[in-house]
């Protein structure tokens, strides 16, 4: 669906500048974006290769280990259905981890595994289970102390200061993550007490 009104929104805004006669101003922006898209993705890869080999180094070193135990308390509240020792658990935590430095492409095939283990859990359901929910709530929403890839496109257009943002994305994330949580309790309570009826 978000496609077609993409293509729509295109369509639409090329159609116009056809019978408006601004067809070069079109051509011209076009090729402009793509120039600027190639260049801040050249300019991404670099701090990207940087924060992943860092979390290379910190998963070698047995920090993220060390961040795994003091989280797993919480995240044993927080996904009851999922057993401590499981590797669900295991990829739930390392995923929350990479989250955290704000390394949004390393965190996704550690919660990709996360959510086979916890299919796996669920029998194989095609019907997501409470965990898998509340996993995909905390996912997107996720705490985040070092937004690395949005420094990283600051730091691309010349920003005097590319990390002032870090104090309000630590706010703004961990208010989102405890609202995801209230919003994924809320409804999974609401459902029981439907069901209780």
């Amino acid at each position: 669906m978000v496609n077609l009104i993409w293509v729509f929104l295109a369509a639409t805004g090329i159609i116009y500048a056809m019978f408006n006669g601004t067809m070069q101003d079109v051509n011209e922006a076009i090729f402009n974006s793509a120039d600027d898209a190639v260049m801040l993705a050249i300019g991404l890869i670099s701090v990207l290769v940087f924060w992943i080999g860092m979390m290379k180094i910190a998963e070698e070193a047995g920090l993220l280990r060390g961040l795994s135990k003091l989280f797993r308390p919480l995240f044993k509240r927080i996904f009851p259905e999922v057993p401590p020792d499981h590797p669900a658990m295991g990829y739930i935590l390392s995923n929350f981890s990479a989250n955290l430095f704000g390394l949004g492409n390393a965190a996704t095939p550690m919660g990709i595994k996360a959510m086979n283990e916890m299919k796996k859990l669920n029998n194989n359901s095609t019907e997501a289970s409470r965990s898998m929910i509340t996993f995909l709530a905390l996912n997107t929403s996720s705490v985040t102390l070092i937004p690395t890839t949005v420094i990283a496109i600051r730091m691309q257009y010349d920003s005097v200061t590319p990390t002032a943002i870090v104090g309000t994305t630590i706010i703004a994330t961990l208010i989102s993550t405890i609202g995801a949580l209230c919003i994924d309790r809320l409804f999974y309570y609401r459902r029981i007490w439907r069901n209780e009826k």
